[in-house]
């Protein structure tokens, strides 16, 4: 796996250049600027814990728990406490990939300088992902109330030597994977537990994720609903520029744009240029719409996560003299536009799914269900249930989490965002979406079998042998869900069919 380097301290992380480190191993190095802002928040952190008066966090208690003083020889074994206490998540791990993000915006939002945490700490996270070391994080537990609480303390438990590690070599209790790479483990001093668990890493970086892997899709499914609409003779009218001026969404304008040049030179479409077909059915007639609003909600949270991913999200946070207590955890702007996106994202599937069935109607060019000699052969009628089943599953997940509230921590926390659930569904609905296009690349492929030998344009008919590479023509019945996986290889990690998606 090759390595994504990154350094943090001068410039802001961005969404374009994340998308290349996509599943990457990652190193990461401090500027000397970063060292320097570092330096100067513990500093004042060492004073403020000299105080008399109380400062949260830092000699009280947490949460309800607020008014409780602890006595200065106890404030280390606070921060370790606080670790350990809130290490309470459940269910699956999170992914490497979130993991690793996980700890980059943490080390970004460290590297600001008003957190207050040691330089060495921040270093040995760095050490973690330079040796591809990552904590076992459990999914659920997380409020996206102070911040991603749970995950993020079993995120650093192995800096105090508990907690497992995903590892090169397998999966390992933390201690023996740090030792196995000769790093250290630490005791937490005043302050540093408290500013690696609160912040929204973990629903900052599964958006991220799903920025980044939206974006991809999105330039996908205006190639495979441009392949659609070649398979079943439509009109591309529909994506005339001059009507599209007089409604100027810019995703529309986009996806119009897409379609015009992915169907240069197409055959197909020339064949039938005088056929007296009036309309197209609205699943072909308005991708610019329907595609083009899913594009603006992507865009619109990767706007709110590149901004996320540059801030500082614990809590107190660390002035020269003084430490404030806000609300900077909260996650209601990332919560809002996840649930957004999860519906945005379930529409996607929606039209996709419409198409697919639009393919096996038939016509006086493609046979009924897309093969020729059904009745002994069901042809391409079951893998569109599939995607049926999924798109249900996807309408179900899109229920918005940040309309919820449960308060918590005796009434002190007694508003919270929900985020994370919002974003982990979303990552889910993201990965059912990816399925049911796949499914619709499938059966339009088989479509534009049936036109040989006029070629589609030049963006279907790249696609198109692509797609023949991996996944014969169906003459007969076989087992689908083959060709299913092998089209969602292709979507995710074949570059060539993103090229000709954007060629």
């Amino acid at each position: 796996m090759s390595v994504a380097e990154q350094l943090i301290g001068n410039e802001p992380l961005m969404l374009h250049r994340l998308d290349a480190a996509l599943g990457r191993r990652l190193r990461v190095a401090l500027s000397n600027d970063a060292v320097e802002r570092i330096r100067a928040a513990r500093a004042h952190v060492d004073t403020l814990t000299q105080s008399a008066d109380p400062i949260y966090g830092i000699n009280t208690g947490f949460g309800y728990l607020k008014n409780k003083r602890i006595p200065p020889n106890r404030l280390d074994k606070l921060q370790e406490n606080l670790l350990v206490s809130h290490a309470v998540g459940v269910g699956a791990a999170v992914p490497p990939e979130i993991v690793r993000w996980m700890l980059l915006f943490k080390i970004n939002m460290l590297a600001i300088g008003h957190s207050g945490v040691r330089l060495e700490i921040v270093r040995t996270l760095c050490d973690w992902l330079a040796h591809d070391l990552l904590p076992v994080v459990p999914t659920r537990g997380s409020l996206g109330a102070s911040g991603d609480l749970a995950p993020l303390a079993h995120l650093f438990l192995p800096l105090i030597g508990a907690g497992e590690m995903h590892t090169p070599d397998g999966t390992l209790p933390a201690s023996e994977a740090l030792a196995k790479h000769k790093l250290q483990t630490h005791q937490l001093a005043a302050k540093e537990g408290l500013a690696l668990i609160n912040g929204t890493q973990m629903m900052s970086a599964y958006g991220a994720n799903i920025v980044v892997r939206g974006r991809r899709l999105a330039d996908l499914a205006d190639l495979i609903a441009t392949m659609t609409l070649e398979g079943c003779r439509g009109t591309d009218k529909h994506v005339d520029q001059r009507l599209h001026a007089l409604r100027p969404h810019p995703g529309a304008q986009r996806v119009a744009e897409n379609v015009r040049r992915l169907m240069r030179d197409s055959e197909i479409r020339a064949s039938h240029a005088d056929c007296d077909r009036v309309q197209d059915p609205y699943s072909l007639r308005c991708v610019p719409q329907v595609h083009g609003a899913v594009r603006d909600a992507v865009e619109h949270l990767g706007t709110i996560i590149e901004r996320e991913i540059n801030s500082v999200t614990d809590n107190p946070l660390i002035f020269e003299r003084e430490a404030i207590s806000g609300g900077n955890f909260h996650g209601e702007p990332l919560a809002l536009p996840l649930d957004y996106v999860s519906m945005a994202l379930t529409e996607l599937g929606n039209i996709s799914e419409r198409r697919t069935y639009l393919l096996l109607a038939g016509d006086d060019v493609l046979p009924k269900l897309l093969m020729t000699d059904t009745g002994i052969n069901s042809g391409f009628m079951i893998p569109q249930y599939t995607a049926a089943s999924l798109l249900n599953e996807c309408k179900v997940l899109s229920a918005p989490a940040s309309i919820d509230s449960i308060p918590t921590s005796l009434g002190q926390e007694d508003h919270v965002s929900m985020g994370a659930t919002g974003a982990l569904k979303c990552y889910e609905i993201l990965d059912r979406v990816e399925h049911i296009l796949a499914i619709e690349l499938v059966c339009a492929a088989q479509a534009l079998d049936y036109h040989a030998p006029l070629r589609p344009g030049a963006g279907p008919g790249a696609a198109h042998a692509l797609v023949r590479e991996a996944i014969p023509h169906a003459d007969e019945d076989r087992q689908f869900n083959v060709d299913i996986r092998n089209a969602l290889h292709l979507l995710r990690d074949d570059p060539r069919l993103l090229s000709a998606a954007r060629s």
